[in-house]
């Protein structure tokens, strides 16, 4: 979905930049006959969010990260020597600020479609349906029935994050939907025999993301703000200890290996595992279809000591830890293992965001 900020652009190379609220993740990739070779990939932390705002009007504008896109993208090009030539960005949105929705009509001629899809919006939309940018996509169409999702986005999210990333130096030519680009990575990378399960879950900083995608290439995505910072500040709280302890602990970095955490970890991912299991209910009910018995776990939090096992355990659903970069259909140089290996199940995004390619469009 590009939410109509395809720009009329020959084809062009273009990177995936995923900026999200504790990390800036840049991706570059190119298609090849048997997949996907990495052109470059980079991580730069950003700083205190909380600090250094600049307010343009109506525009709020996070100097940190623009600092975080400038500095991951000027690593990024160096460790690639300098094979990242374009400043063309795809970028996403998640969370409280989009809304999707797959749509039925019945036959419609094409000159009165873009009105329905606007009609539908409207009643999905928990902000205001002018302030808001909408795009859709066609999955079927025939004489009985069209259908398609919807992806509505606020213009003022749309607006700033095209700004930060000009602010940064490089140009936004089309946005996406986090969950989209999530599932585009997944359908790409993931072996054959992997590809009916269609079930990856983002667990971020700030918003978790679980994407399901059925036979007929519908999708269907849920965000909720029970992510990582969310569960580290609880366990935080639990233990009276700092958030950076626990960090330090969960990812094996803690200077003193006798401090246990105990069950504040399951306590305070209650939330997150309550949430992602009333959603696999709710998507199979919908679906009438049998329940998901598996699910691929990426983002920045997943690689936390215990946590996909903890998921597996009480969803009862095989739960694995997934690396986007480690599958036969990614191409990537020795260099970049190490690197890969560690930040890998935090690029997924990226990743996805990397694989749209810019062709000449005209607007719906």
């Amino acid at each position: 979905m590009d939410l109509k900020q395809i720009l009329n652009l020959s084809k062009n190379e273009v990177c995936g930049l995923d900026i999200g609220s504790s990390a800036v993740k840049i991706v570059a990739m190119r298609k090849e006959s048997n997949g996907y070779k990495l052109i470059a990939a980079g991580l730069s932390r950003i700083a205190d969010r909380s600090i250094q705002r600049q307010n343009n009007g109506h525009d709020e504008i996070d100097t940190n990260t623009v600092k975080a896109i400038h500095d991951c993208f000027k690593l990024t090009r160096l460790k690639s020597k300098n094979r990242l030539r374009t400043k063309l960005a795809v970028c996403g949105v998640s969370g409280p600020e989009i809304a999707m929705r797959d749509f039925e009509f019945p036959p419609l001629p094409a000159e009165e479609l873009d009105g329905a899809v606007a009609l539908e919006a409207e009643l999905i939309c928990p902000f205001n349906p002018e302030q808001a940018a909408v795009d859709y996509q066609l999955i079927s169409e025939n004489a009985d029935k069209t259908k398609g999702i919807l992806v509505a986005a606020t213009k003022t999210s749309i607006k700033n994050r095209k700004l930060t990333v000009q602010k940064a130096g490089l140009k936004c030519v089309l946005m996406d939907v986090d969950g989209l680009a999530l599932l585009n990575c997944y359908n790409n990378l993931a072996a054959e025999q992997e590809r009916s399960t269609k079930a990856v879950m983002n667990v971020g900083s700030s918003y978790t993301t679980l994407a399901i995608m059925n036979d007929e290439g519908r999708p269907f995505i849920r965000d909720t703000a029970c992510a990582g910072d969310y569960i580290i500040e609880r366990i935080a709280q639990a233990n009276n200890i700092s958030p950076e302890a626990v960090t330090d602990i969960l990812f094996g970095d803690s200077p003193d290996g006798k401090i246990e955490l105990g069950e504040s970890v399951e306590k305070a991912c209650d939330a997150l595992v309550v949430d992602v299991a009333e959603t696999l209910r709710f998507y199979a009910a919908g679906e009438k279809t049998k329940p998901i018995g598996k699910i691929f776990v990426c983002g920045g939090f997943a690689p936390a000591k215990g946590f996909v096992e903890m998921l597996s355990r009480r969803l009862g659903i095989e739960a694995r830890l997934w690396n986007p970069f480690e599958s036969e259909l990614c191409h990537t140089s020795g260099k970049n293992s190490d690197f890969l290996r560690k930040k890998g199940p935090a690029m997924a995004v990226a990743a996805g965001l990397a694989m749209r390619s810019i062709e000449k469009n005209h607007k719906k």
